[in-house]
């Protein structure tokens, strides 16, 4: 994977909602049992994204973003 760490306060807001909206609301994401709304979502995404618990990945080969965990494994194996 040929991928970027990019800076949550390097994307403008509508990048970044879009960025988190896509990741909240993507196929098998689980809160677990209790229903959360989106809004609840977005908001716990942000605040992981501004504490350092959680970066945004761009892979280049795919022209897609994830956000991951900060102490993902994945984000070792990049030297990140």
């Amino acid at each position: 994977m040929t991928a970027l760490k990019i800076p949550y306060d390097q994307l403008n807001s509508e990048s970044l909602h879009g960025v988190i909206e896509e990741f909240v609301t993507r196929d098998g994401t689980d809160y677990g049992e209790r229903e959360v709304s989106l809004e609840t979502k977005m908001s716990q995404v942000l605040d992981q994204l501004k504490s350092g618990k959680a970066v945004i990945v761009f892979d280049q080969h795919s022209g897609t973003c994830t956000i991951l965990k900060s102490d993902d494994p994945v984000l070792k194996a990049l030297g990140k």
